[in-house]
């Protein structure tokens, strides 16, 4: 049998358009001949083509090299739709919206935090709540709800769980606008009174890492890295609130897509026209559940900081817990984008993708504006992690987009299978890294080689000219959901 996919360049693949009735663009892969073999394996090729069928879309369908099998969009996929004449879709955004990951520095040194580092992990694990379901200190209901969907991170910073300076580090700012809380359920709005602040569970984490290796100085130092540095990320996203408004809206717009007259060859494909009473409804509560991922990542780097200043009795500032950036890496945004020489308005989905602006664009924050925007990479809780940094090619060839991980290799399954026996964290204890978690299945569940390896994945994007290396880290200690 023909492969589905040809060989554009050493790292870009695509999938033609008469592949299969319906496609309005081409597929675009940004893999190399190692990872294109288990993309085609893992039948995730076929959804970049489904993607490829949604009206409005523009350029291409496209995926990064750590994708895999998803909601509808495949998990990596990467598809901007005319703001005009295209649609939303929820399965392009995914259930857990606003996803993202955000890491902080500080002026410790690995000698500093390994004879305390288990003492950091138990109070990281004891001062933010993890685990399916968890409640936070938080508990926030009617207007005080309202204004966390509205405001983001603001909220959290005009509350006191952080400064003025993390707003600026975080993408949009932390606050996506057209958010509109009246649109929410009931439900929904229930299942976000008492999760800020919370870690969740599945591969959300909290990681202590160390700075290994430089590959960029200038870009590093503006950064405010340095080798052997302790860091700090976290990841998480809207919790049971952002679940319940994709699951909304996925379900409502299956019922009601003939009235467009959209037909999709997946009904996990649901989608609205943007410019329509449903597609902003969506939009409206996709930006409350996306701001409210930013105040939970805000609130849990507060409680972080936290931990710190416990462990090590001294305050923030005199540590150095400065934050370098915040990234979505499930969401959909109006962006303004060159397409064949024009500038368009677009909704940019990005479903399993970070965004990776360069240097060029406004969007940047001031201090980064030399450079680019950083980009947050994170791996397995056994593997290295990544900075890299936004480029103009990723501008030109993916609407400023990259991968958001090392994408997984084997289902939560099949690792629970591959694990049976083991014990996970005694494997992890024995490579120097102390774990803490929540969940009977969650480490074997997380095992690192449940995941690609994120070396390859980050050759791929740096060789594409997506993105471009400034540090790679390495775990010390975690906290899983």
């Amino acid at each position: 049998m023909p492969s589905p996919v040809s060989k554009i360049s050493e790292y870009k693949y695509q999938i033609d358009k008469d592949f299969q009735p319906g496609m309005r663009v081409p597929g675009v892969i940004f893999a190399d001949e190692e990872l294109i073999d288990h993309i085609i394996s893992d039948n995730a090729f076929q959804q970049v083509a489904n993607v490829a069928t949604l009206p409005g879309i523009v350029r291409a369908s496209m995926a990064m090299p750590d994708i895999h099998w998803g909601y509808g969009f495949p998990i990596g996929g990467v598809a901007a739709m005319d703001a005009k004449n295209g649609v939303v879709s929820p399965g392009g955004v995914g259930y857990d919206i606003n996803c993202g990951v955000r890491i902080f520095r500080s002026d410790l040194q690995v000698n500093d935090v390994r004879p305390r580092l288990e003492t950091l992990i138990d109070n990281l694990y004891a001062l933010v709540p993890c685990g399916v379901g968890s409640s936070g200190k938080i508990v926030a209901r009617g207007k005080e709800l309202d204004r966390i969907l509205t405001d983001g991170a603001r909220w959290a910073v005009d509350n006191g769980y952080g400064f003025s300076e993390d707003i600026e580090r975080t993408e949009e700012n932390g606050c996506l606008d057209g958010a509109d809380p009246t649109v929410l359920s009931d439900r929904a709005k229930k299942r976000g009174y008492d999760q800020v602040g919370t870690l969740g569970s599945g591969n959300h984490f909290i990681e202590i890492q160390f700075v290994e290796e430089i590959f960029d100085d200038e870009i590093a130092d503006c950064f405010g890295l340095f080798p052997g540095q302790v860091c700090c990320s976290i990841h998480s996203g809207s919790r049971g609130l952002g679940h319940q408004v994709c699951g909304d809206h996925a379900k409502s717009l299956v019922s009601k897509m003939s009235r467009y007259g959209i037909t999709v060859p997946d009904r996990q494909l649901a989608s609205a026209p943007i410019d329509s009473s449903d597609g902003r409804r969506y939009l409206a509560a996709m930006a409350c559940a996306a701001n409210y991922a930013w105040a939970n990542r805000q609130a849990i780097m507060h409680w972080c900081r936290e931990a710190f200043e416990r462990t090590f009795g001294k305050g923030a500032a005199k540590l150095g817990l400065n934050l370098i950036y915040d990234v979505a890496h499930n969401i959909a945004k109006f962006e303004e984008h060159e397409v064949d020489g024009k500038s368009r308005k677009l909704l940019v989905h990005r479903k399993g993708a970070t965004r990776a602006f360069g240097p060029s664009r406004e969007e940047v924050p001031q201090i980064y504006s030399k450079f680019g925007q950083p980009v947050i990479i994170p791996g397995s809780m056994g593997t290295a992690s990544y900075i890299l940094v936004g480029t103009d090619g990723a501008m030109r060839e993916t609407f400023g987009s990259t991968c958001h991980g090392a994408g997984r290799r084997l289902s939560r399954k099949a690792a629970v299978r591959a694990t049976k026996g083991r014990r996970v964290d005694t494997e992890l204890q024995s490579k120097g890294i102390y774990a803490r978690w929540r969940g009977r299945d969650t480490m074997r569940e997380e095992c690192p080689e449940a995941y690609k390896d994120i070396d390859h994945v980050v050759r791929v994007v740096e060789g594409a000219g997506i993105s471009k290396r400034v540090a790679r880290l390495v775990p010390m200690g975690v906290v899983k959901g």
